[in-house]
């Protein structure tokens, strides 16, 4: 029986691994018996889930390679000016 048991620390990593469907077959078990007495667990798999659903369904636009690089380089001389 203590093969099927995860800490609360494991269950939130297989959580984490499951909501992006890198879970094997066996860590899900683990998870949904874990999931079944531990009420942290089941708040933090539920937010999670209600997390990745905005994710889907926003319009976040990533900001491009170049402009990343162009404003870490502005970020840094500025951050030199004031040392």
């Amino acid at each position: 029986m203590s093969k099927l048991k995860l800490s609360c620390q494991e269950a939130n990593h297989v959580c984490d691994k499951n909501q992006y469907k890198e879970a094997n077959f066996w860590e899900k078990v683990k998870l949904n018996i874990h999931l079944i007495y531990c009420k942290a667990c089941r708040k933090y798999s539920a937010n999670n889930g209600k997390l990745s659903k905005l994710f889907k369904v926003s319009k976040v636009e990533a900001m491009d390679h170049n402009s990343k690089e162009k404003l870490k380089s502005t970020f840094e001389k500025e951050l030199a000016k004031h040392q």
